[in-house]
């Protein structure tokens, strides 16, 4: 009987099938919480808010590229069945008859 995936395993696996998803709704989520949050803040010029919105923005995009990068790197190197080079070593191990 297979076990079913842990949520952070699931989400990992949704981020790895659609890391420009990802890092999409990751920018139009901190640009909007970003936006009304500035917004909060009468003291501020309509101009510089949108400045401070557009720069949380960015970070927030370059953070959430650096993670899809982690992910991709974890999930090349690890994948869901362990380690790269133990996959490739049982597959060369298993058809060593046929040389």
């Amino acid at each position: 009987m297979a076990e079913t995936p842990s949520k952070i395993e699931s989400a990992r696996k949704w981020v790895v099938d659609h890391k420009l998803r990802a890092v999409g709704c990751l920018w139009l989520t901190g640009i909007t919480s970003s936006i009304a949050y500035n917004w909060a803040r009468p003291h501020m010029k309509t101009s510089v808010k949108l400045i401070h919105a557009r720069l949380h923005a960015q970070a927030l995009t370059i953070v959430a590229l650096v993670g899809s990068g982690l992910v991709e790197y974890y999930d090349k190197e690890y994948g869901s069945s362990g380690p790269k080079v133990d996959r490739y070593t049982s597959q060369y191990i298993a058809h060593s008859h046929k040389d």
